[in-house]
């Protein structure tokens, strides 16, 4: 068998140097000849023993060294063998179909196998399926928990279709002529220590008194140290409990400092401390309510202190008393239950109506916009706006794409009177060509980009003005040069009836204008019966002595048979979740604007006894739209959040876009259920 070995490569060329140091040796003999007869003969000889002592050696040592070379060879592959054996990593090999082939000792020791288990993988460690099995040149990294422990498997194929061609006695098909090779990677204590991080990461707050004024005069004087006393205490005494730090940096407001640990105690325990604040009373007439902002999981401090301040600004721009965390690009609310107090002073409408002039000076075009589906507050605010353009002798323009017949009766009486333009009212075409950066967009009762009638004009102008009454969500307009976003008040029409007091002295209000404006305050107040304050009626007081007649924008607002009948059967159909939910369908097919009577028929509802909230469902153009109504006791708004909508604590709406109206009474019905026994509600 040895004599049928034949050497090749490297090593036959390394046994051949006798042969030519042999030559070398016979070339330098002769010329030893040529110089010297006895030098030749002397080198003749030591050249013959060389030669002799080179033949010798290399057959003797020949059978040698093939012998060495053939035991090295059979044992490499045991060496191998016993390498992966003892492998300190655990290791497998799994056949195409994921069954286990064979395991070192360090697999068979974590898993408590035999040597002999031969089924699928998925039966020992659950996680792996047969679709996670990695396909054709990929890595699959799968992370599972196995005897309380964090492993990582690292899975990939292994080409075996060479070796399967070379054996004469297996055969397999092309597409399984592989194994795959499973790594397990003990990640216990890494993970341990990852979480000990992210739960030591710094997390900084702000926590303001929403009402700290307002509470002081409720109070005798004398009193007031002691109030902001306990208030101060109760809040050091909370952040002390959870490890945090807080610091005073105003009379209202303080700086919070604590580990992303001690704020997964607070979300456990739902931020308790907006309650207690509350219940801190010594007399005073109005319950002290606090709002805090939270930053988290910012690349630098600087960054998780300006989280911070967004998310306080949030959170008062939705109303106070409630707790904001902005992680990253994600927002989470907690709270938000209580109605908030109306300031009864408006400095900052006379601020915002005098920077709304500045901005407007400078510009030639003014274009205002509202939501989608426009309704009388919205078209009322835009009336507004568009006066005060006029007055700086501006030129303004009303985007309505699809005008509803809830102002059809309103947009009728400017189309058909000669004092006011013809393309006052354009749609989302043509103002995109009006639109430039000599322009005005003003946005009105909404502060969401997707919901405005034509949201490609915040990206063609760097003045953007923003006015709205409703809370803020996750998704606002970002790059507005004026934000003007008041919760408390009562509509869209209110706020601009306020700044039009203050926009310029003399201005003049025609008749027409003062009905559209005092309509959508009275439509979004369900005749002054919801979310009316003290300044509500003063803005009505000030539009009927611009000449808003009661009588005449009643007689614009009776409804057609269609829709009574549409609105009462909503209401007859209405079907009662645990004992204080109506919820109900609005019919669509046969009337112009639907959900608007969607919604008059959730406001109705809530006359009936027992009802605390109301949910009118109406399918439009495929989507569904839910109007929301509460007196006192529900918050809606939290309630239309979690299915992607908003609004105010007593009015909101969500819109479910490829939903039926099945699926979407389900979904309404299953996210009342999670927040009752969350206690949201």
């Amino acid at each position: 068998m040895k004599d049928k070995i034949k050497l090749k490569g490297k090593l036959k060329s390394y046994m051949r140097w006798p042969m030519f140091m042999t030559i070398l040796l016979i070339i330098m003999n002769i010329v030893l000849y040529c110089v010297n007869l006895k030098a030749g003969a002397i080198a003749t000889g030591f050249t013959a023993v060389y030669v002799v002592a080179a033949v010798i050696l290399y057959f003797q040592n020949r059978p040698t060294i093939l012998n060495e070379l053939i035991s090295f060879a059979t044992q490499y592959g045991q060496v191998q063998k016993n390498l992966i054996q003892n492998f300190a990593l655990p290791y497998a090999l799994l056949d195409a179909d994921g069954k286990v082939l064979w395991m070192n000792d360090e697999f068979l020791f974590i898993t408590g196998k035999d040597k002999k288990y031969r089924r699928f993988i998925g039966n020992i460690f659950p996680e792996v399926t047969m679709e996670k099995l990695p396909l054709q040149d990929e890595v699959r990294d799968i992370e599972l928990t196995y005897n309380e422990h964090e492993y990582r498997l690292n899975m990939k194929r292994v080409d075996i279709s060479e070796l399967l061609d070379a054996s004469e006695i297996v055969e397999a098909d092309k597409d399984r002529s592989y194994l795959i090779t499973l790594y397990v990677y003990d990640e216990t204590e890494l993970k341990k220590y990852i979480r000990k991080n992210d739960e030591e990461r710094l997390v900084t707050g702000l926590l303001y008194l929403d009402n700290y004024e307002e509470a002081l005069e409720s109070i005798e004087e004398v009193r007031s140290s002691l109030l902001i006393a306990l208030i101060d205490r109760k809040i050091n005494k909370y952040f002390a409990g959870i490890d945090g730090v807080v610091k005073k940096l105003e009379k209202d407001k303080y700086f919070l400092v604590m580990r992303k640990k001690s704020l997964d105690m607070l979300k456990e325990k739902k931020f308790s401390i907006l309650e207690e604040v509350k219940n801190v009373n010594i007399g005073n007439e109005m319950a002290v309510t606090i709002s805090i902002g939270i930053g988290m999981n910012a690349d630098t401090y600087a960054h998780t202190s300006e989280y911070a301040r967004i998310a306080m600004e949030l959170a008062l721009g939705r109303g106070g008393d409630q707790v904001v965390i902005k992680d990253g690009n994600n927002i989470t609310y907690f709270g938000g239950k209580s109605q908030m107090m109306e300031k009864t002073t408006r400095v900052k409408a006379r601020v915002k109506a005098h920077a709304l002039k500045e901005f407007m000076s400078s510009k030639d075009n003014v274009v205002v916009m509202g939501h989608k589906i426009t309704d009388v507050d919205t078209f009322g605010a835009a009336i507004g706006i568009y006066r005060a353009a006029k007055t700086l002798d501006k030129k303004a323009y009303i985007v309505i794409n699809t005008p509803t017949s809830s102002i059809r009766p309103l947009m009728d009486g400017f189309l058909h009177s000669q004092d006011y333009d013809s393309r006052m009212f354009v749609n989302s075409h043509e103002a995109k060509e009006i639109v430039d950066d000599n322009t005005v967009v003003v946005v009105v009762d909404t502060n969401r980009p997707n919901y405005t009638e034509c949201e490609e004009l915040l990206t063609m102008t760097k003045t953007i003005v923003v006015l709205d009454h409703h809370r803020q969500g996750k998704d606002v307009i970002s790059n507005a040069v004026l934000s003007y976003i008041e919760p408390y008040a009562s509509s869209a029409c209110e706020m601009v009836a306020e700044i039009l007091q203050y926009f310029s002295d003399g201005i003049r209000i025609r008749n027409i204008e003062a009905d559209s404006i005092y309509a959508g305050i009275m439509i979004d107040t369900n005749n002054f019966l919801t979310k009316t304050g003290v300044r509500t009626f003063e803005a009505a007081a000030f539009l009927r002595r611009c000449g808003a007649d009661v009588t005449r924008v009643r007689k614009m607002f009776r409804e057609n048979m269609e829709d009574y009948r549409a609105k009462g059967d909503a209401i007859r159909n209405a079907e009662l979740f645990r004992d204080c939910f109506a919820i109900s369908v609005c019919k669509s097919e046969g009337l112009e604007s639907p959900t608007v009577v969607g919604a008059q028929a959730a406001n109705e509802l809530l006359n009936v006894v027992g009802v605390k909230a109301s949910f009118v469902m109406t399918d439009y153009r495929n989507t569904i739209y839910i109007s929301a109504r509460s007196i006192d006791e529900i918050n809606v708004q939290i309630i239309m959040e979690r299915l992607g909508g908003g609004g105010h604590l007593n009015i909101a709406g969500a819109q479910l876009e490829h939903y039926t109206i099945a699926e979407a009474r389900d979904t309404l019905k299953q996210t009342l259920q999670n927040m009752l026994n969350e206690g949201e509600i």
